[in-house]
């Protein structure tokens, strides 16, 4: 089923919303449109969603190329979750797309940390989150994914899952997305952590770790910490990368928690 406001508000009806959806065929970003809905005030899951962007964004300032057929939406949540928690909700969408894609595209999508999703090690998927604070709070975070399905951009290592039903991965996805206990239950970090270990194709790994100040750690990527940081154990000693680029090195995965089956 192509999407369309129509396919917007059934994928929502699956989680009992009935938010406010736009579908655009052709708008500079999902994004920018979500954040500037999210400003204005637009409650928990508003739904945004194009066919193409022009002007997609994707982590660190950089652009998110698309090909037609690809599924490009932001949705927008109001968490009750303080600021230093909020790469908990990334960790939950990348979790939640592995798992629908799983069930709906018969592919072993894995999560690479902490933003990109994988088939057979090409880039299939991206997450963005981007948000707002006041009195201590996450006002609101605003989650962007681009899903290449139909063929995938011409992007190094990138690839594409062929022909998906996008409506149907969007509202497998919301489904996944919205079981778990509220952000500011008891259980919500430990219940978002185990699910994406499990499907987590990083740790285990042998990486190179670089962080947003510029420094390089290069180990053995064993877990994740209470945050949602990835943890790695290093000649130097056990350090916990929060932001930045992580290159998976070559060599088989080792064995771990995310050990690719």
């Amino acid at each position: 089923m192509p999407l369309s406001d129509a396919a917007l508000r059934s994928a929502l009806e699956r989680i009992g919303s009935n938010a406010p959806v736009r579908f655009d065929e052709v708008t500079g970003s999902t994004q920018a449109t979500a954040l500037e809905l999210a400003d204005a005030g637009a409650p928990q899951w508003t739904l945004v969603a194009a066919g193409h962007q022009t002007e997609g964004r994707g982590r660190l300032g950089r652009r998110w190329l698309d090909e037609p057929g690809a599924l490009l939406f932001s949705v927008i949540l109001r968490p009750e979750l303080a600021p230093e928690r909020g790469g908990l909700l990334t960790l939950l969408a990348g979790a939640a797309m592995a798992e629908a894609l799983r069930g709906t595209a018969g592919t072993k999508v894995w999560c690479k940390w902490p933003n990109d999703l994988l088939a057979d090690d090409a880039k299939v998927g991206g997450i963005l989150a981007e948000s707002r604070s006041r009195d201590g709070l996450l006002a609101y975070v605003v989650l962007g994914v681009g899903l290449n399905l139909g063929a995938a951009p011409d992007v190094p290592a990138a690839g594409a899952l062929g022909a998906v039903d996008a409506a149907e991965v969007l509202g497998a996805f919301l489904e996944g997305f919205a079981r778990e206990p509220r952000p500011s239950e008891t259980g919500f970090a430990e219940a978002v952590l185990d699910r994406y270990r499990r499907v987590c194709s990083t740790i285990g790994r042998r990486v190179r770790a670089t962080t947003t100040e510029g420094e390089v750690v290069e180990g053995e990527a064993v877990d994740l910490d209470v945050l949602g940081g990835l943890v790695v154990r290093s000649d130097a000693g056990v350090r916990v990368v929060r932001f930045g680029e992580v290159e998976h090195l070559r060599g088989d995965a080792l064995p771990g928690l995310g050990d690719p089956g």
